[in-house]
């Protein structure tokens, strides 16, 4: 696979930050209940990442989930039970996939585990949930962004990625790896 395929193509969607709610912690345990169920040994790894996972920390209410699993080519050990247990294929990509429910309030990342890009999601949550300026500058950020009209979420992700490499690059330097939940 070379490509990504973006299942049902671009969605416009509307995109507005609340406040934190204590509750994503509640949801995030319930669907990690449901992805282990239904993967079980295949899933390495289940991590609540993305805005949601930070308290204090405005964010869209989607919740963000990483899984890690041992090959993302063989996915009839992921893909298949994550289907059953009720989750939609969005996002089919080398090296990632992304579920979701059909409400589209959680997201579920499919990565292997030595993938730079998941460590790269424990990297920005442990340090936006350690470091008050830099959660200060990516909410922000988003902020400011949301001021504008996006035809595609996906282009409004794209649009924060100078600041998520800024805040990664000094957790790196302050010498953060990403920690499991």
């Amino acid at each position: 696979m070379t490509e990504a395929e973006l299942v049902g193509g671009v969605e416009k969607r509307d995109l507005h930050l609340v406040s934190h709610d204590p509750a994503w912690a509640s949801a995030y345990l319930e669907h990690r209940s449901r992805i282990m169920a239904g993967l079980g040994d295949a899933a390495i790894a289940v991590e609540h990442i993305g805005s949601t996972s930070v308290p204090g920390l405005a964010a869209k209410p989607i919740i963000d989930i990483l899984v890690t699993v041992p090959d993302i080519t063989a996915e009839e050990d992921y893909l298949v039970p994550l289907l059953a247990a009720g989750y939609v294929l969005r996002v089919r990509e080398p090296g990632h996939r992304l579920v979701r429910t059909p409400a589209r309030d959680v997201h579920v990342h499919v990565l292997e585990p030595d993938d730079p890009a998941a460590a790269d999601y424990l990297l920005l949550r442990d340090r936006l949930r350690s470091d008050q300026g830099d959660r200060d500058l990516y909410e922000s950020t988003k902020r400011g962004l949301l001021r504008r009209d996006w035809a595609d979420m996906n282009a409004y992700s794209d649009a924060k990625t100078s600041v998520i490499e800024e805040i990664k690059k000094r957790a790196r330097a302050a010498g953060g790896a990403g920690s499991t939940d």
